[in-house]
């Protein structure tokens, strides 16, 4: 598959993933910088799924290119779903993931380990200039710890294991790649991209 898609996200961290990811798929990912735009497609749809869709079709018709965005976020049962959807801005636009992760502990302090349960979720959108899309989605499921462990990932990867026990603060990037809500939405998508793809 030869393949080149911008990524609709100005998050460093989430689009150094998304080429480690869809490299090892074949799939070239540029920046919107890379791409000429300066853009800040908005998040204001109600599912994981909605916000990708938006945002890749606004870099898509911005640049008149494929485009892919994803959107996902940490699932916590016992807060009913939160911070979900709203994860990159829980609790204010003013706070870091630091704050974000603290926050989240705290309102967890007195949560039981049997009803720390959460997944993270990710929808993914390729977009492309005659109309069509590519959609998939990912999750990983696992649970909330009772403290920060470790400093690798971005997010709140420091308070997640997940139900193998990996810690995302903790493992090695080729790890978390192998296992994430973000690699199993990719693998999917690079999967229904091949079938659009009449020379694979």
């Amino acid at each position: 598959m030869n393949t080149t898609l911008i990524a609709a996200t100005n998050n460093p961290a989430k689009l150094k993933e998304m080429r480690r990811i869809l490299g090892e798929l074949g799939i070239e990912v540029v920046t919107m910088a890379e791409a000429g735009l300066d853009l800040h497609p908005r998040e204001d749809g109600l599912t994981f799924a909605e916000n990708a869709r938006k945002k890749a079709e606004a870099v898509c018709s911005a640049s008149g290119r494929p485009a892919i965005a994803d959107d996902s976020g940490l699932c916590i049962d016992a807060l009913g779903g939160s911070p979900g959807i709203y994860s990159a801005r829980y609790g204010g636009e003013e706070l870091d993931d630091a704050a974000r992760t603290e926050l989240i502990l705290g309102l967890m302090k007195d949560i039981p380990p049997e009803r720390r349960s959460a997944r993270f979720r990710c929808a993914v959108c390729v977009a492309y200039p005659d109309g069509r899309r590519v959609e998939a989605e990912g999750l990983c499921e696992g649970r909330v710890l009772d403290r920060a462990c470790g400093h690798g990932g971005f997010g709140y990867d420091p308070i997640f294991e997940d139900s193998n026990g990996y810690r995302f603060g903790v493992v090695g990037a080729d790890v978390k790649d192998s296992v994430s809500h973000r690699h199993h939405a990719l693998t999917a998508l690079a999967a229904k991209l091949k079938g659009e793809d009449p020379k694979c």
